[in-house]
């Protein structure tokens, strides 16, 4: 199914096409990875809605791209309960090993660094997402193993037969 078609069936679920920006948004960013001008401009068209309306919630909304990604979006919450167990201290390591501040994206596009007011699982503080998994209870060397399975999971496969079935996470 095209992105056209999608945007189009999950609008005939809302009672006017405006409504139905956020959902068309998060189609087409899964669709293009992030949301560059002319895809903006493609889902206002396919909805036929203001422009404005589209960049406007695309810009404003922190779950939205309008920049190039990297393959992985490390989102640390920098919450109190998060700064209070450590967060602060793992962004500083993020940084350190990654090589990037926050809000950059490694030069391999593999990892892109980002924090986050809230994640809604203090219970599991420090806690970051990355794609739509959450990974808590971090320390330096949870962080370490975790991005160590994200490198691998990116690497192309040793054997080349492999590679049409092997998933990549997001």
């Amino acid at each position: 199914m095209s992105m056209r078609e999608k945007i189009e069936a999950a609008a005939t679920r809302y009672p006017n096409q405006r409504s139905a920006i956020m959902p068309a948004l998060l189609i087409a960013q899964k669709e293009h990875g992030y949301l560059p001008g002319p895809v903006l401009e493609e889902v206002a068209d396919i909805l036929g809605v203001e422009r404005i309306w589209v960049y406007e919630l695309a810009t404003f909304y922190t779950l939205f791209h309008t920049e190039p990604m990297g393959l992985f979006h490390l989102q640390l919450c920098d919450n109190v309960s998060c700064m209070l167990r450590g967060s602060e201290e793992l962004l500083k390591h993020l940084e350190t090993v990654l090589s990037i501040k926050k809000g950059e994206t490694t030069s391999d596009w593999l990892f892109t660094l980002s924090t986050v007011e809230c994640l809604g699982a203090c219970e599991m503080a420090p806690v970051m997402q990355v794609g739509d998994d959450y990974h808590g209870n971090l320390d330096v060397a949870r962080v370490e193993a975790l991005l160590n399975s994200l490198r691998v999971a990116a690497a192309p496969p040793s054997n080349p037969e492999q590679a049409s079935t092997q998933p990549v996470g997001e």
